[in-house]
């Protein structure tokens, strides 16, 4: 797996926002349109993943100066523990939501309700977090 440092700008981190923003509120419509819930958990936890993973960056492109881009998952939480006050608590945050993703996205047995919940206050949990470090 190859991973690297990429340096931010305001440009990358206000980028990085906004995505995170736009996945979680996608997955807020998806929850909130779908007849069954439990039909769109999977499609749910990965916008929730990806709101994360995105939140994520904003918050190390504001505190750090940079974010871990590639394949390495395990570099991004160890990047983004480094912040503080909380980063200890963030990067089990997208730790958690990182553990979720094999099963959302390409395993064959749907999430459960329970990992949805879970999902979903841990991507708020970093969104927000990412809110407050650009101040928007």
């Amino acid at each position: 797996m190859t991973t690297r440092l990429r340096e931010c700008d305001e440009r990358i981190s206000a980028g990085r926002l906004r995505k995170a923003r736009q996945f979680r509120d996608a997955a807020s419509t998806v929850r909130e349109f779908a007849d069954d819930e439990a039909e769109v958990g999977d499609a749910f936890v990965t916008l929730c993943i990806h709101a994360g993973i995105a939140a994520a960056d904003t918050i190390c492109c504001e505190v750090l100066g940079h974010h871990a881009q590639g394949d390495d998952h395990n570099q991004a939480i160890a990047e983004l523990s480094k912040v503080r006050p909380d980063g200890h608590e963030l990067g089990n945050d997208l730790r958690a939501l990182l553990q979720m993703k094999p099963r959302a996205e390409y395993g064959p047995i749907p999430v459960t309700p329970e990992q949805c919940r879970r999902a979903w206050r841990r991507a708020e949990r970093l969104v927000e977090a990412a809110r407050l470090r650009r101040g928007s």
